[in-house]
């Protein structure tokens, strides 16, 4: 019967190219026959496929397609890998990669936050908007997501800028530690905070963000810096490649772990795309 599915399912077009696949297998565990005996493990290949054709598409689970396998082995891995950090780990070493190959711009990064409409579960907050989780990121200077953080809806975004930056991890060749900081980054006028200015700034890190409108304080930089922040739209179109992936648009996910792990995948794949 598994052999049959299988077969079934490689007479459809691949949502994976042969290449990309090349580059995902080898950071994906091999799956295990139980101890007690079944039938034969499905292959990671066609459950990734399932698993992103539903974060592409948006459907529910039940309606993923004869082609892939069932909704509950796809859900199953989804949620395992999750837990074990491999869909992170897998995503970090793709940056690796980039960056190994000088593709990562550390020079000029930026962050933004988004809104994912949701009803119930962990990480929901009250808006103007409704009820919803709040997501961020940080790009390098081509839009490449390095990092996210997800949070309730409620905080105020110059809030979650620090531990949004803690999720940066960029494995180096070799050994060492992980590259986390990068040299500049570049936000609205949300982070418009001297405390976050100094404490980035103690980092190695330069904020650089408009004032607000109503600041009391003098200013703390001239306009020399700030003709970075023309380039924001980079940001911006990141979360244009997210708004692709519809199962982010608005979280079902009871569990944040799931939602986690949808936007995990999402970041992989953003990734993948580069190399």
């Amino acid at each position: 019967l598994v052999l049959r599915k299988e077969a079934r399912m490689s007479r459809h077009r691949s949502e994976v190219s042969d290449e990309q696949w090349a580059q995902i297998a080898p950071l994906l565990p091999e799956p295990k026959a139980s101890p007690k005996g079944g039938p034969k493990p499905i292959a990671n290949r066609p459950v990734f496929e399932g698993i992103l054709w539903v974060l592409r598409s948006g459907a529910r689970w039940k309606d993923l397609p004869d082609r892939y396998p069932s909704p509950s082995t796809c859900w199953r891995r989804l949620r395992t890998w999750e837990e074990q950090d491999i869909w992170l780990s897998a995503w970090r070493a793709l940056l690796k990669q980039l960056d190994e190959q000088g593709q990562l711009d550390w020079a000029e990064t930026f962050a933004d936050g988004s809104f994912a409409p949701a009803k119930k579960g962990a990480l929901v907050g009250k808006t103007k908007r409704g009820k919803g989780t709040k997501w961020m990121v940080v790009v390098d200077g081509e839009g490449i997501p390095l990092g996210n953080y997800l949070d309730a809806a409620s905080p105020a975004e110059v809030t979650l800028i620090e531990p949004t930056l803690e999720q940066v991890a960029v494995p180096r060749a070799g050994r060492g530690r992980p590259r986390k900081n990068p040299q500049r980054l570049i936000y609205d006028k949300a982070a418009d905070s001297d405390p976050l200015r100094a404490r980035l700034a103690r980092k190695g890190i330069e904020l650089i963000c408009p004032h607000r409108k109503n600041r009391v304080k003098p200013p703390t930089q001239d306009g020399r810096p700030l003709r970075r922040y023309k380039r924001r739209w980079k940001v911006e179109r990141t979360f244009s490649w997210w708004g692709n992936f519809r199962r982010l648009v608005v979280r079902w996910e009871y569990h944040i772990e799931m939602y986690q792990a949808f936007v995990n995948v999402a970041c992989l794949w953003i990734v993948l795309r580069q190399l």
